[in-house]
């Protein structure tokens, strides 16, 4: 059976080391390389441990892709109050995670794997990427916006729309160049974070 969209978010540390295994295999071989045996071979594991845990093909693919989106980190606030320093501290945090995360060579093979899907197959896989990863990633930021605008930090109408222009200073065009096969240059992540960070800051902080 196919895993169940509320599927758990957090692996054990061994099934996060056996999904390491399927996404190396995603990045070294390509689609035809994802197959239970292959993981279970690589990852020394059982093929019925890979079904208990994922379920089946598209289970294990959901998975990945919600391991892959865990690492962009958010910060939960837990009801605390936060300043403005805590917050852009946060936000220039999630900032960088998200560039490094999309640039790496595992977010593109998906990327390029779910596009290339896309007329064989129906988008199935597109959807799991826009239901479990970007979704995942969008939800947690736009908390931590919310958090700010409760905290007196930000202001904002909707947070949909103040977290689409964050997402915009942050990424701009430079994932749909990466697709295209642009190497970025990730020595300059933590400034293209920061300067993302202080130009939203321009927008929608407190006076």
């Amino acid at each position: 059976m196919t895993a169940d969209a509320d599927t758990e978010t957090h692996f054990t540390p061994r099934q996060q080391a056996v999904l390491e295994q399927a996404l190396r295999l995603l990045v070294d071989g390509g689609e035809k390389s994802v197959t239970t045996a292959g993981i279970a071979r690589a990852a020394s594991c059982s093929k019925e441990s890979l079904y208990k845990w994922f379920g089946d093909r598209d289970g294990l693919l959901l998975a990945m892709i919600t391991y892959q989106a865990s690492k962009v980190r958010t910060f939960e606030s837990a009801g605390h109050r936060l300043d403005a320093d805590e917050l852009k501290h946060h936000l220039r945090a999630f900032a960088q995670d998200l560039l490094e995360v999309l640039s790496g060579d595992v977010s593109l093979a998906l990327n390029r794997l779910a596009i290339g899907r896309v007329t064989r197959d129906g988008q199935k896989l597109g959807r799991m990427l826009l239901e479990r990863g970007r979704a995942q990633i969008d939800q947690r930021a736009r908390a931590l916006l919310e958090d700010g605008r409760r905290s007196g930090v930000l202001v904002f109408d909707n947070g949909d729309e103040a977290y689409r222009v964050l997402y915009g200073l942050v990424v701009g065009d430079s994932h749909v160049r990466m697709l295209l096969g642009e190497v970025a240059d990730k020595g300059l992540f933590a400034r293209r974070a920061e300067r993302a960070v202080d130009r939203f800051w321009l927008l929608f902080a407190a006076k």
